[in-house]
């Protein structure tokens, strides 16, 4: 019966845009139904059987975008607000680079063999997904094991696999359900593969409860008071005055520290004066001079902020670094975060993973032109400057991991810097750009798997949106509301311990990289043979 309503195109159509309707409410806060994101890709994958041998890939191509066309409008739509431009970039860009590795998979199972299929899927999607979190198209936000960034009771396994196990829990399960749907011969209730699905289904809940009741590390007590200090960033944040804005923050920051507070954090680029701050002057400042004045008060407590920096060089070190005739020098722009200590020098560290048409410009390498591309947003915009290696403060012997705004999406990232000796994560970041959306919510959610990845508690200061503590199983410990000024004190549990993700990394991300290329040279290899073999006759 399936079959025969494939036939009809209209039919196709309505089943691709059912796989991108599934992916949309089954992600967090644009549906957060969970369980939907295991059945989501199977409409899709029936339209891409049909197309096996009768139709052209081209067609398939089509319906795969418009399904992934749905998925990225409908759970990133809040993109919008920050930059139409930008939005209209990164749906039909990222929808495009789905559809080509969708396509992609369709191709090699049609070389390599039918039967091959589900292998080459989940192995080419999770090739695709892996490569997204590295090469200069970098959009990892709808990563597929995001979707339990919600339930995290289901995924305390992410501290072994990371969140591509959760990507390849939800398409094996797919995959199968597929197999078992498309199999008319055999009984349901006789049918192997429906029971492989339910292990696969059951087993990971089950370690998750296991690590859930097992996860109780020795750990000693941290306190940090957390400022949302809620200045619009269109009307205020970057044209007001910021002296006064960082009096005010300090002055939050007054009402809630006590003698145990051992770390002061504010959001990202809190400092930001008429000009950005030149680096190697820092020490010389009006704030730095202003914050540890406070920070005697606080029984020297550390303050972590962010910032809009720059440095100078004689030679252009990179792409970002932009030639500034008058002072015959290189200036490189950065997205940074400053610790102030005890010591003489605030110190920095450079935001790393930067948010792709906004902070950077792919391929402007290669490509210098396509800087005039760039997102004009304030606070920033064209190529900024980057940490090539993973850092970490240290305060008083104890180390955190500063993860900018967009770094918190990144998980192998945040691993490594959590690997250097940190024992909490910090994220800093200016959600308001998205106004009241999924956008803001989203963020905060996926910081929880960060925290279970880890073994970390995270905690969160953001200029407006949610600002909060995540335990080191993703719970949530606390949380503030939109668009409200507010502070709070809160003592972390510090962990010292190293996670399996933490020493190995995206190892599936990997292992699916490996697996996709050995299809592909499988293929050609047959592609070779064939043609040996037609010269042989002829």
């Amino acid at each position: 019966m399936l079959e025969k309503l494939l036939q009809k195109r209209i039919n196709r159509w309505i089943l691709s845009a059912l796989t991108g309707l599934l992916l949309v409410v089954s992600f967090p806060e644009t549906g957060s139904i969970t369980f939907l994101a295991f059945v989501a890709w199977i409409p899709l994958l029936f339209v891409e059987n049909n197309f096996f041998d009768k139709r052209k890939a081209f067609a398939l191509f089509l319906h795969a975008y418009f399904a992934f066309f749905i998925y990225n409008v409908g759970t990133t739509w809040w993109v919008y607000f920050a930059s139409a431009g930008g939005a209209y970039m990164a749906f039909l860009a990222n929808s495009l680079l789905m559809a080509i590795f969708f396509t992609f998979f369709h191709l090699l199972k049609r070389r390599v063999g039918k039967h091959w299929g589900g292998f080459i899927f989940v192995s080419t999607w999770i090739c695709f997904e892996y490569m997204h979190f590295h090469w200069e198209l970098s959009w990892p936000w709808l990563t597929i094991g995001n979707v339990f960034a919600i339930r995290t009771n289901w995924v305390q396994w992410y501290d072994t696999t990371g969140v591509l196990g959760g990507t390849l829990w939800v398409l094996l399960i797919n995959v199968l359900l597929f197999l078992f749907l498309l199999n008319k011969k055999t009984p349901w209730y006789k049918s192997r593969v429906l029971q492989i699905i339910l292990m696969i289904f059951t087993l990971p809940l089950l370690w998750s409860y296991i690590k859930l009741k097992t996860n109780n590390p020795k750990s000693e007590s941290y306190e940090v008071a957390v400022l949302q200090p809620n200045i619009d960033p269109y009307e205020e944040k970057f044209t007001g005055n910021n002296q006064d804005q960082l009096t005010e923050m300090l002055d939050q920051a007054d009402k809630v520290v006590t003698k145990k507070t051992k770390l002061v954090i504010a959001p990202e680029t809190a400092l930001y004066p008429t000009s950005k701050i030149y680096e190697q002057s820092l020490r010389k400042e009006t704030f730095t001079h202003q914050i540890n004045e406070r920070r005697a008060k606080w029984n020297k407590a550390g303050f972590l902020i962010g910032a809009s920096t720059f440095q100078s060089f004689d030679t252009k070190i990179s792409a970002a670094a932009k030639y500034y005739k008058p002072l015959d020098l290189y200036l490189e722009d950065y997205n940074s975060s400053l610790l102030f200590d005890n010591t003489a020098n605030p110190k920095i560290i450079h935001k790393s993973k930067l948010v792709l048409g906004v902070e950077k410009i792919p391929f402007v390498n290669t490509l210098p032109f396509l800087e005039q591309f760039a997102v004009e947003m304030e606070g920033g915009s064209g190529t900024l400057g980057i940490e090539n290696n993973p850092k970490v403060f240290t305060l008083e012997n104890i180390a955190h991991a500063p993860a900018v705004c967009y770094e918190s999406v990144y998980g192998e990232w945040v691993a490594k810097q959590t690997k250097l000796g940190a024992q909490f994560i910090a994220v800093i970041t200016n959600d308001g750009w998205w106004k009241d959306t999924p956008g803001y919510k989203q963020h905060f959610d996926i910081a929880r798997l960060r925290a279970i990845e880890t073994n970390k508690y995270v905690v969160q200061s953001a200029n407006t949106g949610t600002s909060g503590v995540i335990s080191n199983t993703g719970e949530v410990l606390k949380k503030t509301d939109w668009w409200v000024k507010d502070q709070f004190v809160y003592t972390l549990k510090l962990n010292q311990t190293i996670t399996t993700y933490q020493k190995f990394g995206d190892m599936i991300g990997f292992v699916g990289a490996i697996c996709t290329f050995s299809f592909l040279l499988l293929y050609l290899f047959k592609r070779i043979a064939s043609i040996k073999r037609k010269s042989f006759k002829g």
